[in-house]
């Protein structure tokens, strides 16, 4: 079973992930912030971090950065953001990002991004397998 990581300080975004992904039997951990994101990265084996860029502890691309550090192999980030700018995209560039979505986004798209990100990587835990569905 593929697991994804959920990080964002808005419940609701959070919510609205949980329902997308739990329903396409990925196993979810969430956090509301980057510190306890870190905890669970401590903890658990996951295939794909995505998260919010803008949170009051820690942004997502210094998640990103201290991710990598914690975890052993390449786990992909996604990152989403409500304030969008030219110095945040190339700095997510910069830290090899996955990809970078501008809130709204649709949901469609996250889900496949996030399918083809740990195909990239060759994630899934269990058997290593991607049904390639979006």
């Amino acid at each position: 079973m593929k697991r994804i990581l959920i990080v964002d300080d808005e419940l609701l975004i959070r919510d609205i992930l949980y329902d997308c992904f739990s329903s396409h039997d990925y196993q979810i951990s969430m956090a509301e912030s980057g510190e306890k994101a870190l905890d669970i990265l401590g903890k658990e084996k996951i295939d794909c971090i995505l998260t919010d860029l803008k949170m009051p502890d820690m942004d997502g691309l210094e998640l990103a950065d201290r991710a990598s550090e914690i975890v052993r192999k390449n786990v992909p980030v996604i990152v989403m953001t409500g304030f969008p700018s030219l110095e945040s995209a190339i700095e997510a560039l910069r830290k090899r990002v996955y990809d970078y979505f501008v809130k709204p986004f649709n949901i469609n798209r996250i889900y496949s991004t996030v399918e083809k990100a740990i195909a990239d990587v060759g994630g899934n835990h269990t058997d290593g397998s991607s049904d390639g569905q979006a």
